[in-house]
């Protein structure tokens, strides 16, 4: 099975390409870099584009039995109108060119990234794939990105919006922001920490995706987190043991605000996200609870 992944050179697609390389399937890789990372194996091929713009890379696409749309600037920096419309411009456009280079009638799947943002902040009320969208910037933005992924319903393709919560993986992402606070003793939760925290562990993600490709039953929204979501004081609570390192230094929430302005409200509020889809099809977790998470993912050399 061939697999082409936008956005692949990131802290989730360059994961999930050695998954899936290692599991037997033909993988392509598109990012912005002139060249692939110096651990990229050798096996995936690697495509150099700017996918917000049409291009030679469009044909890649056509060929593949999947395709995992990845593609999109970080949200986590202050937000200036200028960084929102990036943001939601190489979400839009790179989904849109994806959707144009698909072929007719082949049949393919396209996993297009959303984000549990898509349901707003609802403070403790739980949330499945049935609730209904918020209306933050967030949300609007998820709303607009799955129309987008929408559209290749008209070429035959089966089409799956993966919406992420946070992702829990070694070497970057947000272990990579928290643990280096909680090691100079100044780690804690954020606001009043009792906002809840969806997350997943990266083998999760990755096994999820394969059993997405496995289960041609499956279509539309599907949550990609674990079903134990936790409150962020909780997380820091967790982390901190796994660290041997203290976590009662809370971060005001005004101080968050006041540094990273209107993101800071997705850091300090949250959702409680049920991946109800998933489940319902027969997939097992292999990492549900925070603590064995962390346990597995930060090894010696967070805790040296």
């Amino acid at each position: 099975m061939r697999v082409l992944i936008t956005g692949g050179l990131g802290f989730v697609g360059s994961q999930l390409s050695i998954r899936l390389l290692e599991g037997g399937y033909q993988v392509t890789v598109v990012g912005r870099a002139p060249d692939p990372r110096a651990d990229t194996p050798s096996e995936i091929t690697y495509i150099s584009a700017d996918t917000t713009v049409k291009g030679p890379w469009q044909e890649e696409v056509a060929g593949q039995d999947v395709v995992i749309n990845l593609a999109g600037a970080s949200i986590f920096r202050r937000w200036s109108d200028e960084t929102k419309q990036l943001i939601h411009d190489s979400r839009i456009l790179t989904t849109r060119n994806v959707v144009e280079a698909m072929a007719q009638e082949k049949g393919a799947l396209l996993c297009s990234t959303s984000a549990v943002g898509y349901y707003g902040f609802r403070g403790d009320e739980e949330l499945t794939e049935e609730d209904a969208r918020g209306n933050d910037f967030l949300a609007r933005l998820c709303v607009d990105w799955e129309n987008e992924a929408r559209k290749a319903h008209a070429k035959g393709v089966r089409v799956v919006m993966t919406r992420f919560g946070i992702v829990l993986g070694k070497a970057g992402g947000a272990l990579g922001q928290m643990i280096p606070a909680f090691k100079k003793l100044v780690g804690g939760p954020l606001g009043s920490g009792n906002q809840w925290f969806s997350w997943i562990h990266m083998e999760d993600l990755s096994n999820a995706f394969v059993f997405l490709f496995e289960n041609q039953d499956i279509s539309g929204p599907v949550n990609f987190c674990s079903p134990n979501p936790v409150r962020n004081r909780d997380l820091a609570k967790a982390l901190g043991k796994v660290l041997s390192r203290p976590a009662f230094l809370t971060a005001p929430a005004f101080m968050v605000r006041l540094v990273l302005g209107e993101f800071g409200s997705v850091l300090l509020e949250g959702q409680r996200v049920i991946p109800a889809e998933i489940l319902k099809h027969g997939f097992s977790f292999r990492y549900p609870e925070i603590m064995g998470a962390l346990k597995e993912l930060v090894g010696k050399d967070f805790r040296n």
